[in-house]
């Protein structure tokens, strides 16, 4: 029976490679919508993936990584003082306008931390040391990002605020699909960054024995090159930060550890770093809709492969109505027959399957080198891919079996 489906199956090769199209098309927008959905939650939670803490102290009001209220830097203080802290290091993130040498302009988010911490970047680099970012006004930044800021290598700059600002570094797989170009910094140039280009006025007007403030807020004047701005001001205990990264003492228990945590600061929320990425790809999955909208349109495939795969199956078996009528007229059972039909649907399930997989994972590998984009196509995708497609396939099947169980063996009698 094996022989009668590849038969049937190759005996029309243009019919076959257009169903094969199909099938591979439809593939390949259910597995490119599934590794866009996988690979955009996992950026989001990168930094925090690649982060060496054990607990993330936040603000009680935090959404996610870059929505929360602000913690003054007391607090990093205090989270040192507690017994079973290690370590506690500091973390800023601010928004900020980039300015590149010809005077576009891009949106970036400042990730300020210490240097010389352990806690925070522990990415990869291809370029550049961490140690550089003790140089007032440098950053670090994805390579993904060099085109997205209008820059092209190590050692180019521009402007953020009324600041120069200068590429020491390049890192690698630390940008998130759901934010604007990442660049990573000292506090305290980040602090300045976030501060800078503008400038406030008060004029005060004393009217009918009313006292009336006038606030005046204006874009700060560019600095020369021949004026190079003064170092960053250290940060003082009432500026603001993000977050504070605590790693526990060995062999202390962590919860007990974040239970401290939580009665000594009120007002903030501490959660382990497993929690903290959790929460950020939940609200980037659910509660914006990313995850419907990708999961649609890799049911549009799903939807779109079976309806042509069972076009296909359908005028296969109506092209050979009258050899499955013969095998039945030979005392063949419809199970013999619905095999024929199924294995023929493997075999496209197969065949389909395999090269749509290898040019999926190829066009990932372009998108996350070239944009920085992420297709994230793990073996556990790989195998519920290759399920579906079998699904898909059979399932057409379904349709084509059918129009056999309908056949009147005496179809073979006439003309």
């Amino acid at each position: 029976m094996a022989s009668i489906a590849r038969k049937n199956l190759f005996e029309d090769i243009p019919r076959f490679l257009v169903a094969q199209a199909g099938i591979m098309f439809a593939v390949s927008l259910v597995t490119i919508q599934i590794g866009i959905l996988h690979g955009f939650t996992r950026s989001t939670g990168l930094l925090i993936d690649q982060s060496s803490a054990d607990l993330w102290v936040a603000s009680e009001d935090m959404v996610h990584l870059e929505v929360t209220s602000p913690l003054p830097l007391e607090q990093l203080v205090k989270v040192r003082s507690i017994e079973g802290v290690q370590r506690a290091e500091a973390l800023m993130i601010r928004a900020a306008l980039w300015r590149a040498a010809d005077r576009t302009i891009a949106p970036i988010r400042l990730y300020g931390f210490d240097p010389n911490g352990q806690l925070f970047a522990n990415w990869k680099l291809t370029q550049g040391n961490i140690t550089a970012l003790n140089t007032p006004y440098t950053m670090l930044i994805d390579k993904a990002q060099l085109m997205a800021l209008n820059l092209k290598q190590v050692g180019d700059g521009g402007s953020i605020g009324s600041l120069p600002a200068t590429v020491v570094g390049l890192a690698t797989d630390t940008q998130s699909m759901a934010s604007s170009a990442t660049a990573f910094t000292s506090l305290e140039t980040a602090n300045a960054f976030s501060t800078s280009g503008l400038r406030s006025t008060a004029n005060i007007r004393i009217q009918n024995g009313e006292v009336e403030v006038l606030n005046n807020v204006e874009a700060a004047p560019a600095r020369s090159s021949k004026n190079p701005p003064p170092a960053p001001r250290k940060l003082s205990l009432s500026d603001s930060i993000t977050f504070i990264l605590v790693k526990a003492e060995p062999d202390q228990d962590v919860q007990a550890l974040r239970q401290r945590l939580d009665a000594a600061l009120p007002g903030i929320r501490t959660l382990t770093k497993a929690e903290m990425a959790q929460q950020t790809r939940d609200y980037w999955e659910k509660r914006t809709g990313v995850g419907f909208i990708l999961g649609l349109g890799a049911t549009v495939g799903f939807v779109v492969g079976m309806v042509v795969v069972s076009q296909i199956l359908y005028s296969s078996v109506a092209d050979h109505i009258k050899e499955y009528g013969t095998l039945k007229a030979m005392g063949a059972s419809d199970w013999i027959i619905y095999r024929v039909i199924t294995e023929q649907a493997l075999w496209m399930a197969v065949l389909g399957y395999l090269p749509s997989m290898a040019l999926c994972i190829g066009l990932g590998t372009w998108t996350m080198a070239a944009k920085g984009i992420m297709i994230l196509i793990s073996p556990v995708t790989a195998a519920g891919v290759f399920c579906i497609t079998v699904v898909m396939c059979v399932g057409s099947a379904m349709f084509a079996i059918q129009k056999v169980t309908r056949v009147d063996p005496a179809i073979v009698f006439k003309a």
